[in-house]
């Protein structure tokens, strides 16, 4: 008599399902079934003895081949023979942990912005997990299979998805340079198909700005939001609206912007350049008189919502407790409202007032080439440009209708043409 197989469901299982209750592959097949990765066990006799056990497996492909041969052996003695890929070992086998720890602090060392930083440890800590669900404690363990698995459990969009990736081939990058991996485990995965498709931008406009500021006067005066949370009304949103329009800060860096560090005189602290010398913005006195009126209330840290000092923490508060608040009264819109829509109208407005292009992508920390690809449309003299191209190309040409009656002339005249030489030739012979 066969093995049995079927899947015991512990107390953390991620789908819901009851501790302890058990399913068959049968059982999963169902439709609307929600999958988890709770282990799968095998029971039946072998040799006179029966015994249940679980395979570590939490796939039924994987754990039939543990049952079968277990079957062959005929004993329950014997291990599972490991496959011969995962006993492959470097001349000093390194866990994935500390893989994964030299990894990060590679990442540090390169003085990344710690919202970057954050996308790594969230990459990191999910491999891990995988890592762990799989029974993988080696790096050399990782097969090329394993990371189609990991790839595929990813529930990210597509582009996402496609900067996810990029950060895993890094890793396996890293890995490799230092002969931890033998192979590229990640060289057959690609990027979702459409990830690289350039969507443009989309800045507010003058008069969305206007709805939103208009919104802001719509919710009042400050109000307290519950234990630890400090009060705030609409006079809070706007300044949060009005540094983000005025310097192309990322949410983050608004809502932990330190007045005492980022602000002299009129200039707000950006970040070090590329020359390793500070780079600034500059901003109105009326903004500034704003400024520091919140700092004489609250502080340095003129946008903290309270007891928190947690940077994600305070993104969260104020982008779907504040900002959304304000969206939805300044609503509805054709396209979604966000805060990273301020980044993209700082971009805006400087580029209509004709800043040059080399300036701003020094100001936004981005390249000349992709800011002429997101914000192509907004680009001074663009449109001119393109508008006299076409002139030149089809300006005093024929219309339609004269191009239609001018063809069928040509073709008539070509006909004639024809008809003289072949009643030429005939003459002559």
């Amino acid at each position: 008599m066969g093995l049995a197989l079927y899947r015991r469901h512990r107390r953390e299982c991620k789908a819901g399902h009851s501790e302890e209750f058990r399913t068959s592959e049968y059982d999963e097949r169902k439709k609307g079934w929600k999958r988890c990765d709770c282990p799968i066990f095998v029971s039946g006799t072998l040799n006179r003895k029966f015994a249940r056990q679980t395979t570590g497996q939490w796939e039924w492909e994987a754990a039939r081949a543990i049952a079968a041969k277990l079957e062959v052996s005929g004993r329950w003695t014997v291990e599972p023979i490991p496959e011969p890929s995962r006993t492959l070992a470097t001349p000093e086998r390194v866990t994935i942990a500390d893989a994964v720890e030299a990894f990060l602090a590679k990442c540090k060392g390169r003085d990344v912005q710690p919202t970057t930083f954050a996308k790594y440890q969230t990459f990191t800590n999910q491999l891990g997990t995988y890592c762990d669900r799989r029974g993988l404690k080696y790096i050399d363990q990782v097969t090329v299979t394993d990371m189609d698995r990991f790839y595929t459990s990813w529930n990210d969009g597509i582009r996402g998805k496609a900067k996810k990736l990029e950060r895993l081939k890094g890793f396996v990058k890293f890995c490799r340079k230092r002969k931890w991996l033998t192979e590229d485990l990640a060289e057959d995965l690609e990027a979702p198909t459409g990830s690289s498709i350039t969507v443009p931008k989309s800045p507010f406009t003058d008069d969305e700005l206007a709805r939103i500021y208009k919104a802001c006067d719509e919710i009042g005066p400050p109000t307290r939001q519950g234990p630890g949370h400090r009060a705030w009304g609409g006079e809070d949103a706007k300044d949060f609206i009005f540094l983000s329009v005025y310097t192309g800060l990322r949410i983050s860096d608004v809502a932990t912007f330190d007045i005492g560090k980022r602000l002299r005189g009129n200039d707000v602290f950006l970040r070090t350049h590329k020359t390793k010398r500070p780079l600034f913005t500059w901003i109105p006195d009326w903004l500034v008189e704003r400024l520091r009126a919140r700092q004489k209330v609250h502080g340095p840290r003129i946008f903290a919502a309270g007891i928190t000092q947690n940077a994600k923490q305070l993104c969260d508060i104020w982008r779907n407790k504040r900002l959304n608040k304000v969206f939805d009264l300044a609503g509805p819109w054709e396209t979604p409202a966000h805060p990273h829509r301020f980044r993209h109208t700082f971009v805006r407005i400087l580029l209509e007032k004709g800043v040059p292009i080399p300036d701003l992508a020094e100001l936004i920390g981005d390249t000349e080439e992709v800011l002429r690809i997101h914000y192509a449309a907004w680009i001074p003299g663009r449109q001119e440009r393109l508008s006299k191209i076409l002139q030149e190309a089809f300006g005093g040409k024929l219309g339609p209708i004269d191009l239609v009656v001018e063809g069928r002339q040509m073709a008539h005249r070509l006909m004639r043409s024809n008809l003289r030489t072949h009643s030429n030739e005939r003459e002559g012979r």
